[in-house]
């Protein structure tokens, strides 16, 4: 199925397969009334996006049981071609200490140098994604 413009109409289980093949991922927050994009490593953990942040930062704070979106893509510049998903959802702190025992033992390794022990996870209720095909010519 293509939308109006001629991408691919992903299904939300391409959707979810594809959120498990970058490590980051961008989250859309807002922050003092204006919407703020801040890049996390995450994991997908069956219906739950979940990265790690310092429990005393702005991420935190702008996350606290709010509505956000998640966006992760990939795009190959010389065959014109990509994907992208977005996940719209409540974000919450982890505080469950079984669940954070279990999230501690996912591969989720944090690209920041203090290795953040807060964990929020994302739920995934609007999930959807497109593709720019291979244009005619360059697929091989």
């Amino acid at each position: 199925m293509r939308d109006a413009v001629g991408l691919e109409i992903l299904t939300r289980d391409e959707c979810l397969r594809l959120l498990t093949k970058a490590p980051v991922g961008r989250i859309a927050v807002t922050e003092r009334g204006l919407p703020v994009i801040h890049p996390v490593n995450y994991v997908l953990d069956g219906d739950h996006i979940v990265f790690r942040t310092s429990a005393a930062n702005k991420l935190a704070a702008a996350t606290r049981d709010a509505i956000v979106a998640f966006e992760v893509d990939e795009f190959d510049a010389q065959r014109h071609t990509g994907w992208s998903v977005m996940v719209t959802g409540r974000a919450s702190a982890v505080t469950d200490a079984d669940k954070l025992n279990r999230l501690r033992d996912l591969p989720l390794t944090s690209w920041a140098p203090n290795r953040p022990q807060h964990f929020v996870e994302i739920s995934l209720d609007i999930v959807t994604g497109r593709r720019v095909p291979v244009p005619d010519g360059l697929s091989g």
